[in-house]
């Protein structure tokens, strides 16, 4: 499959995914191509793509922002204030990632993202 056919299909797959998601479920989708782009930025970083290296950061970075700017301050209070205190930790983490070409930070943000993950999906599973 090109890349162009293959990032329609991506785009239908995750129109459809958030049709009709709950905000829950809006979160996890956000977070799992957050790990894909993640692994993607790693992977570049590790073979010297200093181009697509870049592009994968903003990506990131673009996602972390959605996650930051859902967040309910007035309804959620100080875990509210401390996720997005996280996020804005990722994001810092991320470009100093990309500045000095380190794997490991990737995989540091990667391991956060996967544990913030794995609370929403446990959320979801007791809500649902």
């Amino acid at each position: 499959m090109d890349q162009i056919g293959y990032g329609s299909y991506q785009s239908v797959g995750l129109n459809t995914q958030t049709a009709s998601a709950s905000p829950v479920q809006l979160v996890l989708v956000l977070m799992d191509g957050l790990l894909d782009e993640l692994a993607r930025v790693r992977a570049h970083i590790e073979a010297r793509r200093y181009e697509a290296k870049g592009l994968g950061i903003n990506k990131c970075i673009d996602l972390l922002t959605a996650l930051s700017s859902s967040l309910d301050f007035e309804l959620g209070g100080e875990p509210v204030v401390e996720l997005a205190r996280l996020y804005e930790f990722m994001t810092l983490r991320l470009n100093e990632a990309g500045i000095v070409m380190e794997p490991a930070m990737v995989e540091e943000v990667e391991s956060l993202v996967v544990t913030l993950r794995d609370a929403w999906r446990t959320l979801e599973a007791r809500s649902g």
